[in-house]
């Protein structure tokens, strides 16, 4: 499992640099064709835009660490472990839960969408908006995860830190 694991933050990592990648060269083509050309791109605005969505949201769900996330921890770090263990299993069942109760929600709307397209290059909005699907899933079973560890009883949660993420795979 842990090779598994190993393999999928490499694949995400990949997919996270190809979006920033594509991100940056349309947006330099978009300086040559308007400042060197003198023809200005429409698309690659659009196409910008839409790999930040998707860049956003892909690593949000599976390439930044837990200790990588904007966190307020200021009672968390004062707390026992006993308390630390509460503090986690309340913010899984909030996060989780509150994704889980937006889910039906988030599909009717990503399932609407199709009928609509991006203005230049004529994406469907549902394919566009289907990242937040992906990543609402992705972070469910992430807390999921981090709740069962709690439940268990693995300190490795209490103290995750840059080393080590909650699922147990390194960054090396």
């Amino acid at each position: 499992m842990k090779r598994f694991g190993k393999w999928f933050r490499h694949f995400a990592d990949a997919v996270a640099v190809g979006l920033l990648t594509a991100i940056f060269l349309s947006f330099i083509l978009q300086i040559v064709s308007r400042y060197i050309i003198q023809k200005p791109l429409g698309w690659t605005l659009e196409a910008s835009l839409l790999g930040w969505l998707w860049l956003v949201f892909w690593s949000g769900a599976f390439t930044l660490r837990e200790s990588d996330h904007v966190r307020f921890t200021i009672l968390y770090d004062m707390a026992r472990p006993g308390l630390k263990k509460i503090y986690l299993s309340i913010t899984a069942i909030c996060i989780g839960g509150a994704l889980i109760g937006a889910m039906p929600a988030t599909y009717d709307f990503i399932s609407f969408m199709k009928i609509e397209k991006t203005s230049l290059l004529k994406f469907r909005f549902d394919h566009v908006f289907s990242i937040f699907l992906i990543f609402s899933v992705a972070t469910v079973l992430r807390y999921l995860w981090r709740l069962f560890n709690v439940v268990r009883g693995n300190d490795e949660v209490l103290f995750a830190d840059e080393e080590a993420d909650i699922d147990g795979v390194g960054r090396g």
